[in-house]
């Protein structure tokens, strides 16, 4: 209870103290605006004017306003601007727990910030995507025999389409129908079967048939007659193994150029040490030659995670990804691309008899003319579909980023605040003396404000109502008994003849220059 009563006492003299010295503060004010008052005055009779209705003293205004509170919001928010200043109030508490709290969270985040935010996310770098351009170019010869019959393939034969796009399919095995002409013939067996003729109906087409039918039943394969390419073809069987195992060897060259427009940088994956001669005989490897721009279809597979022999049978889907991941605060000669390989369809951990669908496959024809017939030899193209992908992603330091990172840093550090207070406030035994400590109410007495507020009254007219009824009635409004008011008052007053005589004296030197 004496210590109570201590503390209490001792606050009351720490805001006596505090009163004083503001009343000091105000007096020095009051003072100065006064002597540059008198300065105008003089320099107005000096030049033989009237000073301004404000500047005439008691005598020219109703009603003894220099005794009134003038509480305009100009005057106000000037004297508020000029002369008054806020900071918080902060209390030291020695409580180990709570810094010990405190410290872990500050801790806690500025782990973050530097291991997160600077370290891994490189928040104090700027960013920039790549604009791209893909050109490939495949070689290799391969050779089938089929029934006897010798063929070799070439590059014209087995990719699709042949312009060097950045997706395209390299084919591994096919089913050919070769002298395909217009008429009819019956369909496959399993197709359409059908007993009779009413079984066919004439103009119909099943989703999974090769034509029309014409409404007649062949008796030989009892099926549907169709208007189709006859012979229709027949892709219940697919050669195994694969015609073409040798495309195993062919090789594919990857020329891919970038652009990151926001840093002006330009690069192709022909890097510095890669030229002709390098390229004439490299192939790529991810440890002795990873930056060869040339590589070969079984060890792009192989790369993928599958099995030639698996995919090279009903065809698979791959994606190649050209990842650039640049750091431009360092020699640009060190932003290399990185090749990585993806199984993107045809995962061979997959049962075939579990997919409802498998592989990868398209129909391709090569029409011409026999005997002034029009024929076409139909490929059933099972193959390998590539494509090529680039991922891209080039950092560079920059201030703006890095300030964002660090102010966004900063403000996270205010929850170590608002937890510790939360414990003082609401958790600790001391809790009621902690919030006396922290927060300092004031009471108003008798309408007189507390030394210690920080705002002024604000309101939107000259004279508060009882000045304006003393008026009225031809008597002076009563004094304030508060010095602090007085004080304020005197000083709004000097302030608004500082600014009448100033705007007085501007519209005088404007009129005189004219």
């Amino acid at each position: 209870m004496q210590r109570s009563t201590d503390w209490k006492s001792k606050t009351e003299r720490q805001e006596g103290r505090e009163r004083k010295g503001e009343r000091a503060k105000r007096e020095k004010v009051k003072s100065s605006l006064k002597a540059l008052s008198t300065f105008f005055e003089k320099r107005e009779k000096a030049e033989g004017r009237r000073p301004p209705l404000l500047s005439r003293g008691k005598e020219a205004l109703p009603g003894g306003v220099n005794h009134l509170k003038m509480k305009s919001q100009v005057t106000n928010a000037l004297s508020d601007f000029f002369f008054e200043y806020e900071t918080p109030r902060q209390v030291l508490v020695r409580n180990r727990r709570v810094g010990v709290v405190c410290r872990l969270i500050q801790l806690g985040v500025l782990a973050y910030i530097i291991g997160w935010v600077f370290i891994y996310e490189k928040g104090y770098q700027s960013t920039d995507t790549a604009v791209s351009s893909v050109f490939t170019k495949m070689k290799g010869v391969g050779y089938t025999n089929v029934n006897g019959e010798e063929r070799v393939w070439d590059v014209a034969d087995y990719v699709f389409p042949p312009q060097g796009d950045s997706s395209f399919v390299v084919m591994t095995n096919y089913i050919i129908t070769e002298g395909q002409k217009m008429g009819t013939c019956p369909e496959l067996p399993g197709k359409h079967n059908c007993s009779s003729d009413a079984d066919c109906e004439r103009g119909t087409f099943k989703r999974t048939g090769h034509g029309h039918m014409t409404g007649v039943c062949n008796n030989s394969t009892e099926t549907c007659e169709v208007l189709s390419w006859c012979p229709v073809e027949n892709d219940h069987n697919i050669p195994d193994p694969p015609l073409l195992m040798s495309a195993e060897n062919y090789t594919l060259f990857i020329k891919n150029s970038v652009t990151f427009p926001v840093f002006g940088v330009s690069r192709s994956n022909l890097v510095e040490g890669i030229d002709a001669k390098y390229i004439s005989k490299c192939l790529h490897n991810p440890k002795d030659a990873p930056l060869c721009p040339i590589f070969k279809l079984g060890d792009i597979v192989k790369e993928s995670g599958f099995k030639f022999e698996t995919i090279a049978k009903v065809g698979a889907a791959i994606g190649i990804v050209v990842d650039w991941t640049c750091n431009f605060d360092v020699d640009v000669k060190h932003c290399k691309p990185k090749y990585n390989f993806h199984g993107l369809y045809g995962n061979p951990a997959e049962k075939d008899k579990a997919r409802a669908s498998v592989g990868y496959n398209f129909r391709y024809a090569k029409h011409y003319l026999e005997d002034k017939v029009q024929k076409r030899t139909l490929l059933k193209v099972f193959g390998i579909r590539i494509d090529i992908i680039v991922q891209s992603l080039a950092r560079k330091f920059d201030i703006i980023p890095t300030f964002t990172a660090i102010g966004s840093g900063v403000g996270i550090f205010g929850v170590a605040t608002v937890v510790c207070d939360l414990v003082l406030l609401y958790l600790l035994p001391k809790r009621e003396f902690y919030k006396n400590m922290k927060f300092k109410h004031t009471d108003n007495h008798g309408g007189q404000h507390d030394s210690e507020s920080l705002a002024l009254d604000t309101s939107s007219v000259y004279y508060n109502e009882e000045a304006k009824e003393g008026a009225g009635q031809g008597q002076d409004a009563a004094p304030s008994n508060d010095p602090d008011s007085e004080a304020h008052t005197e000083t709004e007053v000097s302030i608004v003849r500082i600014f009448s005589f100033s705007l007085s004296y501007l519209l005088r030197k404007m009129a005189t220059s004219k």
